[in-house]
């Protein structure tokens, strides 16, 4: 059971603080997971709410208390109902945000299939792809690829893909059965 506590900081100030305390709190927010859901990095989260990636990671934590006006801030970047940043016990996301966040994802994949490819029935493919999941919901025209800059590796490391690479034929096979 969550009580609400009053506290006045400075007794010249015009307003005084709330804080909430609660014996069995998990936190109070769910914003780095509806980040995560939504496929915004922190590295984004922190250029579009002009803090440095520390604050997003400070933020993020289910344990700080952050001001309504902070959450609404962290609503317009992330573009999801401010309900679904308010932590509710056992309450998943909302499922349109749920749903936004899984084609956001496939969006980017396909993204990074046309950018890497060269081949020209898989490029047709994924432009095909991409204009049937931009007719679905069209704010996804705006999504780029898959960040390809990552841990570097040095030149005698080979990645995992070097060591199981696929054929195209199993990719397109692959993409055919989320085409179904």
């Amino acid at each position: 059971m969550a009580t609400v506590e009053l506290s006045t900081v400075n007794p010249r100030a015009s307003g005084s603080q709330f804080r909430v305390v609660s014996n069995d709190r998990e936190g109070f927010h769910r914003i780095k997971e509806v980040r995560e859901e939504q496929g915004v990095s922190v590295r984004t989260a922190a250029r579009r709410l002009g803090v440095d990636a520390k604050t997003v990671r400070a933020e993020e934590d289910r344990e700080t208390d952050l001001k309504l006006s902070r959450i609404y801030r962290w609503q317009e970047i992330l573009d999801v109902p401010l309900t679904d940043l308010l932590l509710e016990p056992e309450a998943p996301l909302s499922r349109p945000v749920m749903e936004r966040a899984k084609l956001i994802r496939l969006m980017k994949t396909v993204m990074s299939i046309r950018d890497a490819t060269a081949d020209s029935p898989l490029q047709r493919l994924a432009i095909m792809m991409i204009d049937q999941l931009v007719e679905i919901m069209p704010e996804l025209e705006e999504v780029s690829s898959w960040h390809t800059i990552g841990q570097r590796r040095s030149l005698d490391e080979v990645g995992k893909t070097a060591e199981r690479p696929i054929s195209t034929q199993q990719l397109l096979s692959s993409l055919a059965g989320l085409i179904d």
